[in-house]
């Protein structure tokens, strides 16, 4: 007995499949994850490495070099490419397609590893990361007022963030201009000096005097004590009275050399939000995660969140990604319902019935729920490219359902009892309803198999397409004949005014094209001829079409990189930002401006972004028009360089965020530059390109200090003393950390605010000559490249 013959005899188990099918559906509807696009991995890793105040060359050489020894033995390495600058390094590796992912990463965190011992011992441990669209943040939070920074930070980092932690879905909280606390311990040189001490001596006994040890385990009769050594100074009192060394008998104390207080790291970036200083919280959702529920749970947290903070202080969204899926997904689920109402109305209009009409839509809920289901359990998500399976299967889904059901109808017109007609139509017909299924599938399933990464996207599009019209194939042969041996009515006794019109119509139709054909067959030589023309001229406007992978779209955001003059401070990036935010500002089209400057994506304290939330589409001109206009005003700001990007295109650019990107290679730096200098000059001729820009910057301002080793030698300092004294006395070194108030705190010595009068050297008991004293090889400032 077949499963139509099973349906069609028990009614009652076809409508229960069918009923399962649906809340199933619906069940995994309302839990899977919501997104703009696929949980895709892409096939690249990368390794950062941060070490604060290295040169460029030095972190190349001495960073960077070990590192692409070492990591280029893992297996599947298509290429590996690095980027050095002023303090940091990131070093990108490309893969195979085929090499999984997860697995190179765990080969490239234990081949790191492995070459770490070589490392220089002061730099940041590397951080090796995958690749992936969907671990951007999908909020940008901003803790904004007229409160001191220190105050905000602290109020967005122990009260909001480890709130938002605690959403359902939050995965981790990036922190945008937050600045750590620390304390500061600046060092007088002339106060050394006088006392007699060195820097090696505030290092040393800062290490050695301020540290908590275990002392093991005391175990007496029935008991046994854990021993800890409270060496740490526990307030600030207490670390000013650390004995440095002892100078004639009398101890030297950290406070008689050093000023120390409680304050925060060296300011390195800054945050707005429409001109008001601001702390900015980047929220990433969890892997698989509905984006736009764990948006709405955020966006509630706030609301209470705003109750709880002090007066004038805001606490909103400065930066919402999910907007635009939200909106997405409602247009789409919209178009999904007008698709069911206009496919029932043409069947309705071509079947003549409404039970045939009933039975095939029921025919859609069936196969798309189902589809649902099943992709739910295979960690697909509700994406843009899911969901324009599901809204292509539509008109799809019905076909088979239409194929049967017009035949268990042509059954019944011939006199048939339903359960006959349902019988004889369905057997007749299934081979055909095969047939139709398996080429509409033999068409879509090759989208399974794409490569690269853009196959990896079109794969969740394919697999869900694939198993709609698989679906609607079991859905006609097994549910529709059972639903029509028992509704079913082949009678058009009941046609009211509009479907007697509709009848007509159709037959007005069908003896038109009954002319136009028996026209065509007399001169087939012209309809052949006729077909050809549309054929060349298909072809001629499918090469003239512009081509990409995905359409620019108007999502009422934009992202605005800005870049000063190379070896600019913060404090004049800042003036200059000024006047880019108040340009912006003076724009009707901007809703809301969120700027970051310093150390975002890779920039140093010359450069940031702004990301800007415009106004609805309808209340302004295109996203892509106000692009231009405001690419004209800020490059117009004298030195600002500006470029403007699509966040609409975000994961599917090249590795600095733009849709095109050229690698210019080559063994000499001369060449290279003068090479990729030219190759700027003949794009910028075409006038097709905007915010050409390149990620080789020279000119950045450096003091060179070239030691005179005879005379160090001389004096009995060896040239690592040399440069320690002078890291701590300019740059600043950390060390150590000890929770005050539930919180770490790093320590950071470094010489007080002004000029460097003099430095001590750890061997030698006079002040440094190998730098005061006029030499052989006198620093000099110099350019490199960062």
């Amino acid at each position: 007995m077949s499963l139509t013959e099973i349906c069609i005899r028990k009614p009652v188990l076809a409508w229960m499949m069918m009923t399962a099918t649906i809340v199933f559906g619906g069940v995994a509807f309302s839990r899977i994850g919501i997104s703009q696009f696929p949980d895709v991995d892409f096939p690249t890793i990368n390794v950062k490495v941060d070490w604060e105040g290295a040169a460029p060359e030095v972190i190349e050489h001495d960073v960077v070099e070990p590192l692409e020894e070492a990591v280029v033995q893992v297996e599947g390495i298509r290429s590996i490419t690095s980027t050095s600058r002023q303090g940091s390094a990131n070093i990108t590796i490309e893969l195979d397609l085929k090499r999984n992912v997860d697995a190179a990463l765990q080969d490239v965190q234990t081949r790191v590893a492995q070459v770490q011992r070589l490392l220089p011992r002061d730099i940041d441990p590397p951080v090796v990361s995958k690749n992936n669209p969907e671990d951007q943040p999908i909020l940008w939070v901003g803790v904004s007022g007229p409160y001191p920074q220190a105050m905000i930070s602290d109020v967005a980092r122990y009260q909001i963030k480890e709130k938002l932690q605690t959403v359902p879905g939050v995965g981790e909280i990036m922190l945008g201009g937050y600045l750590d606390r620390s304390i500061r311990i600046w060092i007088d040189a002339q106060k050394l000096d006088a006392q007699r001490v060195t820097v090696a001596d505030v290092i040393k006994a800062l290490r050695t005097n301020h540290l908590e040890l275990p002392a093991g385990y005391l175990q007496t009769e029935g008991r046994e004590v854990s021993v800890r050594v409270l060496g740490e100074a526990l307030d600030l009192q207490t670390l000013r009275k650390i004995v440095l060394r002892e100078v004639g008998g009398a101890p030297v104390y950290l406070s008689d050399v050093a000023l120390v207080e409680d304050g925060f790291e060296d300011q390195r970036r800054l945050s707005r939000v429409d001109g008001q200083p601001a702390q900015g919280l980047g929220i990433k959702k969890l892997r698989g995660s509905n984006a736009v529920e764990v948006a709405r749970a955020v966006k509630a947290e706030l609301a209470l969140l705003q109750k709880t903070v002090p007066k004038d202080m805001e606490v909103g969204v400065n930066f919402d990604n999910t907007r635009f899926i939200e909106e997405s997904v409602h247009d789409i689920q919209l178009e999904l319902l007008l698709a069911v109402l206009l496919t029932a109305l043409v069947c309705w209009m071509f079947l003549g019935s409404l039970s045939s009409t009933l039975n095939v839509v029921l025919a859609i809920p069936m196969s798309l729920l189902g589809t649902v289901a099943v992709i739910y359990f295979l960690g697909f998500t509700l994406n843009t490219f899911t969901l324009l399976g599901l809204s292509l299967a539509v008109g799809i889904v019905v076909d088979d359902s239409i194929m049967v059901m017009e035949n268990i109808f042509r059954h019944g017109e011939k006199g048939k009892d339903r359960v006959t007609a349902a019988r004889d139509g369905t057997k007749e017909i299934t081979f055909a309803a095969l047939a139709a299924t398996a080429a509409v599938i033999a068409i879509f399933i090759p989208v399974i198999f794409m490569d690269g990464v853009v196959g990896r996207f079109f794969l969740q599009f394919g697999v869900t397409l694939c198993l709609a019209v698989s679906f609607s194939f079991l859905e006609a042969v097994t549910l529709a004949p059972a639903r029509a041996a028992q509704i079913l009515d082949t009678s058009r006794h009941d046609r009211g005014p509009i479907g007697k019109r509709v009848d007509r119509a159709f037959h007005f139709l069908e003896a038109l094209y009954a002319r136009l054909l028996a026209r065509g067959l007399r001169r087939p030589g012209v309809v052949l001829l006729g077909a050809l023309v549309v054929l060349g001229g298909a072809i001629a406007a499918f090469r003239a079409l512009p081509s990409e992978f995905v359409p620019s779209q108007d999502q009422s955001r934009l992202m605005v990189r800005l870049q000063t003059a190379v070896g600019s401070s913060l404090d004049e990036t800042n003036l200059l930002f000024k006047r880019a935010e108040e340009a912006v500002a003076r724009r009707p089209e901007v809703l809301r401006n969120y700027t970051v400057i310093g150390g975002f994506g890779g920039a140093g304290v010359n450069g940031g972004v702004m990301f800007l939330t415009l106004k609805p589409s309808k209340q302004r001109m295109s996203q892509a028009a106000f692009s231009q206009v405001l690419r004209k005003e800020l490059n117009a700001i004298p030195g600002v360089k500006a470029s403007v990007q699509d966040l609409s295109q975000s994961g599917f650019t090249a590795q600095r965020g733009f849709p095109v990107e050229f690698s210019v290679r080559g063994a000499d730096w001369e060449t290279l530059i003068a090479e990729a200098d030219a190759l700027k000059g003949k794009l910028l001729a075409t006038g097709q390109v905007v915010d050409l820009d390149t990620d080789y910057q020279l000119g950045m301002p450096e003091l060179r200090i070239v030691p005179n080793r005879q005379r160090a030698s001389d004096l009995g300092v060896s040239i690592e003393e040399l440069a320690s004294t002078l890291n701590t006395l300019i740059g600043g070194q950390r060390i150590g950390c000890r929770p005050w108030s539930a919180r770490k705190n790093g320590r950071r010595c470094r010489r007080s605010p002004g000029a460097i009068a003099s430095g001590r050297s750890p061997s030698s008991p006079t002040s440094l000559p190998a730098i005061r004293r006029k030499r052989r090889s006198p620093p000099s400032r110099g350019w490199g490249p960062s």
